[in-house]
């Protein structure tokens, strides 16, 4: 029987034809997302389901998708999509990570143009009827400094975009390396030197908790006098209240943006500012864009369907089906090494280094390795999949280095992970029990066996009598109850390192309290 399809959104008709040529069988609804009750009636006839945005793919529509197999999102984001609930019911989840980056950069491009000459007031003034030349006074952006956040696939095509048309480009983003920014001809800068440099700052991160008010209220008052900010990234990353307040005050001279922490922005603090420009949500709104993902996601969704070959999957590498059973355990390990490993890096990544010994050496290392990558990646790119981390690590100038090797030592099979940072060198190898289940067994020379666990505490310390109970004190006086407890050390008395796993995500208030004890060199709290 032939698979099929459900479209839920409005999508190019191409791709209703893409399904068909292939043999798919495919029914075209772009009103039924929008309607909840039917459409979680619906779901349970089709094995894929092919979205935009207005579809809203819960966990309560998953769970009555007992044919579904896969979801495919045209387009990057995927805040309607229940990652986690698809994943724990086997649905893949893919997206076209790569087809409005153009879209979206020349949207960019052109909202700071409109900023500085307040093109859409003047527009208005002018249709009313009145003749205000000298109430619309622009600046030039020729010499001008624009301060770009985040120079991955949208942020370097945007800063290609302003050199054309002869602008300084500075760029902060701790993944971009500076043979990199050096090709893109931009100049790397860290995030306090950009705010106080750029006439212009325009946003391409995407929203995680690491990039949730980036522009906070304490960032906006380091920015220069005068600055303008554009955002047509995601809402949430700039503090909308304190800007309101910096445009108020003429701090900020002006703003444009096409994302708002809430959607559909009908309402916001923003609305009515001086100098401010409001689209809805436009970025990737062109012909050419909803073409190509509407394109992209089809030919993706059926090659899924038909041969099992996996692209762009949020949740699930690139793999064969007859690869899977072998693979899946070092898959996990992969990941889980690059997690860590990416959770402990703070600066800017200049190369990751891969080394498989044993059996594991013979398997699809690719898959392997990109599972490590995006491991390392999604700490700060949320976005970022185990397909699409090897071309996101090499726009950022990320060199990727694979070894592989004969058996070594103790274990039959082991992978090993070197994160090469601008200061550092840092370590750490795992391996796959007989239980099927991964374990460190390495972390930056220590030798340590310790399998990961939803929340962990991480600290390097110095070796030294009572540290241990004086942790234990810390934590239980706090009430945080120690699952396991792990420990390893170079020498009597030298480093080592602890690595242990909690019941409850830690407080950010213990966490300082272990910071300050006495011999402790880092401290952090890891999620897997």
């Amino acid at each position: 029987m032939a698979p099929r399809v459900l479209i839920s959104d409005k999508l190019s008709t191409a791709a209703v034809q893409i399904f068909k040529d292939r043999g798919i069988e495919v029914d075209y609804e772009p009103d039924l997302g929008a309607d909840k009750e039917a459409f979680a009636a619906r779901i349970g006839d089709y094995d894929g389901l092919a979205v935009r945005s207005a579809s809203k793919v819960t966990e309560k529509v998953i769970a009555g998708a007992d044919k579904l197999k896969v979801i495919g999102r045209a387009g990057i984001g995927v805040d309607n999509i229940d990652v986690p609930a698809a994943t724990k019911r086997g649905v893949i989840v893919m997206n076209t990570p790569f087809g409005n980056s153009i879209t979206t950069a020349e949207h960019a491009i052109a909202l700071m143009l409109s900023l500085a000459r307040q093109i859409p007031a003047a527009d208005v003034s002018t249709q009313a009827g009145k003749w205000e030349k000298n109430r619309f006074m622009g600046v030039e952006v020729t010499a001008k400094v624009l301060g770009v956040i985040g120079c991955g696939n949208i942020g370097s095509i945007a800063a290609d975009r302003a050199q054309g048309l002869r602008m300084k480009v500075i760029a902060y983003d701790p993944f971009l390396s500076e043979e990199r920014a050096t090709d893109l001809g931009v100049e790397k800068v860290d995030l306090d030197e950009l705010l106080r440099r750029a006439d212009f700052i325009t946003l391409h991160v995407p929203l995680t908790d690491k990039t949730r008010n980036i522009l906070s209220r304490e960032a906006l008052a380091k920015t220069k006098k005068g600055v303008r900010i554009v955002n047509c990234a995601r809402g949430g990353l700039v503090d909308e209240e304190a800007l309101r307040e910096a445009l108020d005050s003429g701090h900020v001279a002006g703003a444009a943006f096409d994302v708002f922490a809430v959607e559909p922005a009908k309402e916001n603090v923003l609305f009515g500012a001086p100098n401010v420009i409001c689209t809805p949500h436009l970025g990737a709104a062109t012909t050419e864009a909803q073409e190509n993902v509407a394109l992209q996601v089809a030919e993706q969704m059926s090659d899924y369907l038909l041969t099992g070959a996996v692209t762009n999957a949020l949740n699930m590498p690139s793999i064969s089906a007859e690869e899977a059973p072998r693979l899946k355990p070092f898959v996990s390990l992969a990941e889980q090494l690059g997690s860590f490993a990416g959770q402990l890096t703070e600066t800017g990544i200049k190369g990751l280094r891969l080394e498989y010994a044993g059996d594991v050496a013979e398997m699809n290392t690719k898959a392997l390795s990109s599972a490590a990558i995006a491991g390392v990646l999604r700490p700060l790119l949320e976005d970022v999949n185990m397909v699409s981390a090897p071309a996101v690590a090499r726009e950022r100038g990320i060199q990727i280095e694979e070894v592989r090797r004969e058996q070594q030592g103790a274990y039959e099979n082991y992978v090993r992970l070197t994160v090469q940072t601008e200061r550092q060198e840092r370590s750490v190898a795992g391996t796959v029990f007989s239980d099927g289940r991964p374990r460190l067994i390495q972390i930056k020379g220590i030798n340590m066996e310790a399998e990961l666990a939803p929340h962990m505490l991480y600290i390097t310390n110095e070796d030294t009598p009572g540290f241990i109970g004086a942790l234990g004190m810390v934590l239980g006086n706090s009430g945080v109850n120690i699952a396991t407890f792990n420990l390893g050390r170079q020498t009597r008395g030298g480093d080592a390192i602890a690595l242990v796993e909690i019941d409850e995500p830690l407080a950010s208030d213990v966490l300082e309290a272990v910071e300050k004890l006495p011999h402790v060199k880092q401290a952090k709290a890891l999620a897997f």
